[in-house]
């Protein structure tokens, strides 16, 4: 298993923090701020769950019409790791 640490930009998270196994499925995910509830809830969802399925669900996901979320900036930050 593989730790990753994202930047996120435009949102209210500083940093995002993963594992990807072998298979690229996310575990540990977890976000430094933002909205606390929302986003443990995210990380509950996708434990276990293959990597670049939940980027492909998340991604385009608008908060208050900044052009990006925490969600979107979390399948960005797959992809580029899987890339």
């Amino acid at each position: 298993m593989k730790h990753y640490t994202y930047a996120p930009k435009g949102v209210c998270s500083r940093q995002i923090d993963y594992d990807l196994d072998e298979e690229g499925k996310i575990y540990n995910l977890k976000f430094e701020g933002g909205c606390n509830g929302n986003l443990k809830a995210i990380g509950r969802l996708l434990e276990g769950t293959d990597a670049r399925r939940a980027a492909e669900i998340l991604k385009g996901n608008d908060c208050k019409g900044r052009g990006t979320s925490c969600a979107d900036q979390l399948s960005k930050a797959v992809l580029e790791a899987l890339a």
